[in-house]
């Protein structure tokens, strides 16, 4: 089993070349050839476009784990500057920006099962504690509490059409019990092989007939929010992924936290 930490601000491949041998006549004259062939195995663990998967890119540095059935990549939630307001308190996720020219996409994770035996595997999360900031000086109001995070439109992807896809939770997943697991996919017996992205949420060129739930962030005056970690691309917000924090729960002007764990597992056997 594989667990995986996140902070939040708010079957092998080988390739094998046969050769048939080739003889010519020329006059008492021989030409000998030589050949050489180079194996190599296993799934890279390159994060690579949710909706194009057949395209590798660089969506800069992310927590991972090891061995043939991993978590290759997830996205962080980030959910930028936002106002505090009496009413309407739903706060959406910052699309996922890359450094490689790739439009945004909607928050992701990355999934590879390269084990032999198809025995299948399930995709879990669990907040540790409320979002919170301990900074502040009253005990009382460093968590926002009866705060809820939700994660919606979940889909899976791959460039392994041949094999059977994971079963995505398609109800909204409501993270508000902390310490408590939430089922995100299984990959029954005979499925779930070879590399996977689960998406939350779509951009609008995506070709999966996915609905598109980005939408450009601006300030109060109408401009751009860019990001200067990302070239100061512009941000993008993911009404797929949302937190949304009671009217009677007092919020404080500073930034809020919390940690997911992310828990990959094959079946039991």
């Amino acid at each position: 089993m594989s667990d995986l930490k996140t902070i939040i601000p708010l079957s092998c491949l080988a390739l094998l070349a046969l050769g048939l041998p080739l003889t010519s006549y020329a006059e008492s004259s021989d030409v000998i050839g030589t050949g050489n062939i180079e194996m190599t195995g296993g799934i890279p663990k390159q994060p690579i476009d949710p909706e194009n998967p057949e395209i590798p890119v660089d969506p800069g540095p992310s927590p991972s784990t090891d061995g043939p059935l991993r978590i290759d990549f997830v996205s962080s939630f980030h959910f930028g500057h936002n106002k505090i307001e009496e009413k309407n308190r739903q706060f959406y996720a910052n699309a996922q920006l890359f450094h490689d020219g790739t439009t945004p996409r909607g928050s992701y994770i990355q999934i590879t099962d390269e084990r032999s035996d198809k025995k299948g595997w399930t995709l879990q999360v669990r907040q540790e504690y409320q979002f919170r900031n301990t900074i502040i000086q009253e005990k009382e109001a460093q968590e926002l509490k009866g705060a809820t995070l939700s994660l919606d439109h979940g889909w899976a992807n791959s460039v392994y059409t041949w094999e059977t896809p994971p079963i995505v939770t398609k109800d909204t997943i409501e993270i508000s019990e902390l310490a408590m697991t939430q089922n995100i996919a299984i990959a029954e017996i005979g499925s779930g092989k070879g590399q996977w992205t689960i998406e939350f949420g779509a951009s609008e060129t995506n070709k999966n007939q996915q609905k598109n739930t980005l939408f450009p962030k601006t300030t109060p005056s109408g401009d751009a929010i860019v990001d200067p970690e990302f070239e100061n691309q512009p941000v993008y917000g993911n009404t797929a992924i949302f937190l949304s924090v009671p009217e009677r729960t007092e919020i404080k002007p500073v930034q809020y936290e919390t940690e997911l764990t992310w828990i990959l597992a094959a079946l039991p056997t």
